[in-house]
């Protein structure tokens, strides 16, 4: 039987890669957006169809899994990737993006995950992928508070719905990506700053060099991401946490290899 994928933040990135990766796998595909209006890729696929989703927007959330399951019929796999990150120093944070931040990559999925509970609670099973980082397991860059503060409760409230779902055959699983080639991804970022401190400059020019030869030079393919997730969504990774990516593999090993001390300083050497 062919299976329904509902995916979050398809208008680029990995999102856009992973809705036409399933597509061309026969899957039906239901790909969110903020500006459907606009898309024009994922249209010519006569298996994907597109819905209206701000993932901050509790009621577009559901009037979207409504809609979806109105147009397959059932969804077996969603995939929670929309995200965004801010990075500068927390002092120099407007209100508007510490809220932004925690609205988009944390009330984001709640919302998500909510709208479709009954759903596969009646279906009788179901399964959550969530978009997660390495950031969410281990912080590496100074400055990013805000999107480590994120990632960290993404990881918290999907290990902890773990055992209120388990009863109801609902999977959830954490897709723990690092930076891949192809996603704007210094475009997409929010700086934290203000023209009147400057206390904070050296470092925060430090990590914005290290964001910048990190995409000029070789960063990790999207595809093997996209390929992680659906390994999870086919049942042949059954994993509940996949970390992907040789970076975020490197400093989960150097983590757990020593205490959280030596771990911190060790990290704050570099950036000095």
């Amino acid at each position: 039987m062919t299976k329904t994928i509902f995916i979050t933040g398809t208008s680029s990135g990995l999102g856009k890669l992973t809705a036409i990766h399933f597509a061309k796998r026969g899957w039906k595909v239901a790909a969110t957006m903020r500006s459907p209006e606009k898309e024009t890729e994922l249209t010519a696929y006569d298996n994907i169809k597109i819905f209206k989703l701000d993932v901050t927007d509790v009621k577009q959330a559901q009037q979207a899994a409504a809609d979806a399951i109105e147009a397959f019929g059932r969804i077996d796999v969603v995939v929670n990737n929309a995200g965004m990150g801010s990075y500068g120093p927390l002092e120099l944070a407007e209100e508007a993006t510490i809220d932004w931040q925690f609205a988009v990559n944390v009330r984001g999925p709640i919302n998500v995950i909510r709208a479709f509970l009954p759903h596969f609670r009646e279906s009788g099973g179901g399964k959550f992928i969530n978009i997660s980082s390495y950031m969410g397991v281990t912080t590496a860059v100074p400055t990013g508070s805000l999107y480590n503060m994120s990632k960290f409760a993404l990881e918290g409230l999907t290990e902890g719905l773990y055992y209120e779902l388990k009863p109801f055959n609902i999977d959830l699983h954490l897709i723990e990506q690092g930076g891949t080639s192809g996603n704007n991804f210094m475009n997409n970022v929010i700086w934290n700053a203000d023209d009147a401190v400057t206390a904070y400059d050296g470092i925060t020019n430090k990590v914005k060099a290290l964001m910048q030869a990190a995409v000029n030079g070789p960063m990790d393919d999207p595809q093997t991401v996209v390929d992680a997730i659906a390994a999870v969504a086919l049942g042949e990774n059954v994993a509940f946490r996949t970390l992907v990516g040789d970076e975020g593999k490197g400093l989960m090993a150097m983590r757990n290899a020593m205490p959280i001390e030596a771990y911190l300083e060790n990290i704050y050497a570099k950036f000095q």
